[in-house]
């Protein structure tokens, strides 16, 4: 991947979803950090690195707007930091904000922790099983987030404990959106909201105020 290659995308990226001088300073710093740490680790798809910041970061981005006032934010299965660390970087200058990256791997937890610690990014790495940390949250969530992690109905059991608390799910799918969305309504009663994503492609934003389980 050449430097004009990265340039180029990442110029498009910031053209769909812009930010502050400040967070793009900071993505630069975490993507710095993720190609360092790719190497190694396989953090996103090898086949997507030409395409880091519209793939991944723009994606990510474009959250912020379907939830423009929420400050808490838990991203479940957090990964290489998709949306979970990009998040965090964004809302760096919003005071009161934090972001809660669930991550039951240790090598992309540990990640996940040096990429907020670089950022300087308002980020709370917990090193555990989803339906460990769910069950058990007491604090306030505004909005819980998950991006290529698992089944739509597997996202919504999730998601379940914190969207009863009041926040709002937020769940980035592909194209196979609307069969996913057919086989959730079999074990719940949800009443979704699809955003087409920003960045093209077969992309979606499933977004989800309330959850019922059926019985």
């Amino acid at each position: 991947m050449t430097p004009d290659a990265m340039g180029a995308d990442k110029k498009a990226a910031l053209a769909l979803t812009p930010v502050s001088r400040e967070t793009e300073q900071r993505l630069d710093r975490y993507i710095a950090l993720l190609l360092e740490w790719q190497a190694k680790t396989n953090l996103v798809a090898p086949s997507t690195l030409p395409h880091l910041w519209t793939r991944h970061i723009s994606d990510s981005l474009q959250l912020l707007d379907l939830a423009p006032d929420a400050q808490i934010w838990v991203d479940l299965g957090s990964g290489g930091g998709f949306p979970g660390v990009v998040l965090a970087c964004a809302l760096a200058e919003r005071p009161g904000a934090q972001v809660h990256l669930v991550e039951r791997i240790a090598k992309k937890a540990a990640f996940l922790r040096e990429a907020i610690r670089v950022t300087g990014s308002p980020g709370i790495v917990h090193l555990s099983e989803i339906g460990d940390i769910v069950e058990k949250w007491s604090g306030r969530v505004d909005c819980v987030t998950a991006r290529a992690l698992a089944p739509l109905h597997q996202l919504i059991g999730f998601a379940e404990p914190l969207v009863k608390k009041g926040a709002k799910a937020l769940f980035l799918k592909g194209q196979d959106v609307e069969a996913e969305l057919t086989e959730s309504t079999k074990y719940w009663k949800i009443e979704p909201k699809l955003h087409s994503s920003r960045t093209g492609g077969q992309g979606w934003i499933v977004a989800i105020d309330c959850i019922e389980r059926r019985s």
